[in-house]
């Protein structure tokens, strides 16, 4: 699968939820190929903004679209990563903050210990 074949995939998907992919279509076909580098490495696709561990029950919190998707898009616009943004953060009608990040501290650490 192309990174183009995975954004149609998805697109109607995840707007049919209300949430939609950041304007910048070159930035999200860039995290999209990033998806799929880290369903070839780990099996699933990871967040591809935060370090895996390669753990499946670890990481399980950041198999895209993350857990923390739905209170980052509610509160800021945008996932923590900027694919998945709400209509109003693409229209430009609300700021476009720096999202926080909401992962557990452990399991930061986790991805950075991670060795293939």
């Amino acid at each position: 699968m192309t990174p183009e074949e995975l954004y149609e995939k998805l697109r109607p998907l995840q707007e049919a939820k209300g949430y939609f992919f950041n304007k910048d279509k070159a930035f999200v076909l860039d995290l999209m190929e990033s998806l799929l580098i880290n369903r070839e490495r780990y099996g699933y696709m990871a967040c591809p903004c935060r370090l895996a561990s390669g753990n499946r029950d670890l990481d399980k919190d950041i198999f895209c679209p993350c857990v923390y998707r739905d209170p980052d898009v509610a509160e800021f616009g945008a996932c923590y990563c900027g694919l998945y943004v709400s209509k109003e953060w693409n229209d430009g009608s609300i700021p476009q903050e720096t999202v926080p990040e909401r992962r557990d501290p452990e399991k930061l650490m986790a991805g950075l210990l991670f060795e293939e």
